[in-house]
């Protein structure tokens, strides 16, 4: 008998696309079932994040009209990372192996089989690569190649264009599940888990309909997310500012003390000047990346739930 499979959607305010992107995906999961590929327990699993509108109301719906989709949701919003953990956890005790991806349709869902050929092919990960950035804007396109270097100089490692698109088997889902931080940055962790993984490559389409949930703050917040959960180099980096500020106050030493042999300042600024150019900034930055630090520890050590699952709906019958 084929494996089952779950594809796990987190959903934020998404009743416009929802209906759409389940008829996409209960199709795809249909054609699979029909060539062999996936178990007639294979679901679509549609994970509400707390939304503020009727996305949990159409997820029941459906659900309902539909034996292929299932649906949990969250207490409340606690953010896409979060919202795909609940899915993926949800789904591990479920499938065989699992795909992810977001709801706006803007990944390609026929890169799914591709994917599932890699995944029998013996890949336990499986990454959707975006093939190009050419739909982008220039802005965009810029702000993301420089966060990939970024990530990189940190020494995170990440998969180059890839976002929340991927396949895992369910011994890389049980790799995923035994790492326990609260601050989430899957696409750091994932590859963490190792086991045998390869590369689909999509090109990454337009938004079916509603708006983005990921605008440029979020994306920054993300990214600073992914720098401080898996690097520390951001304070090593103090002690190499420490000396820059140093050699520059030597220089700001040299022009203050040449201002007072020839009398240009009043009693007292000299050594003021020194104090404040040298320590001021210094300190502030060094307080405010290491207060970072701490307050990560903070929230780990609370060790507070993820997520909570307020409600279930779930087929009461396999596809003919």
């Amino acid at each position: 008998m084929p494996d089952t499979l779950y594809i796990v959607v987190p959903c934020y305010n998404e009743e416009e696309v929802l209906p759409e992107t389940a008829a996409r995906l209960t199709g795809k999961l249909e054609s699979l079932r029909q060539r062999g590929k996936i178990s007639p327990e294979s679901r679509l699993l549609l994970v509400d994040d707390g939304s503020r509108d009727q996305t949990w109301a159409v997820i029941s719906r459906l659900a309902r009209e539909s034996c292929w989709v299932s649906g949990i949701k969250l207490t409340r919003n606690r953010g896409h990372q979060n919202a795909l953990l609940a899915g993926l956890m949800t789904a591990k005790e479920r499938c065989d192996f699992a795909i992810s991806m977001d709801a706006d349709l803007q990944d390609d869902v026929d890169a799914v089989d591709r994917m599932v050929e890699e995944y029998y092919g013996g890949s336990e990960i499986v990454y959707g690569v975006r093939s190009s950035r050419r739909k982008d804007t220039r802005f965009k396109r810029g702000t993301a190649q420089g966060y990939y270097r970024l990530m990189h100089l940190m020494g995170v490692e990440l998969v180059y264009n890839h976002a929340d698109y991927r396949l895992m088997s369910r011994r890389a889902l049980e790799g995923l599940a035994e790492y326990k931080e609260v601050h989430l940055f899957l696409r750091g962790i994932v590859p963490l888990i190792g086991y045998r993984s390869s590369i689909v490559e999509y090109e990454r389409g337009e938004r079916f309909a509603g708006e983005s949930k990921y605008p440029l703050k979020k994306m920054l917040a993300l990214a600073f997310e992914g720098v401080t959960s898996f690097s520390v180099k951001p304070i090593r980096l103090i002690t190499l500012l420490g000396f820059v500020i140093i050699l520059c106050s030597i220089a700001a030493l040299v022009y203050t003390l040449i201002s007072k042999w020839f009398s240009f300042t009043v009693e007292g600024w000299t050594s003021l000047m020194c104090s404040i150019w040298f320590l001021g900034g210094v300190q502030l930055l060094a307080l405010g990346i290491i207060g970072e630090y701490i307050g990560k520890i903070y929230f780990e050590t609370k060790a507070r739930p993820k997520y909570r699952v307020e409600e279930s709906v779930d087929p009461q019958k396999e596809p003919d």
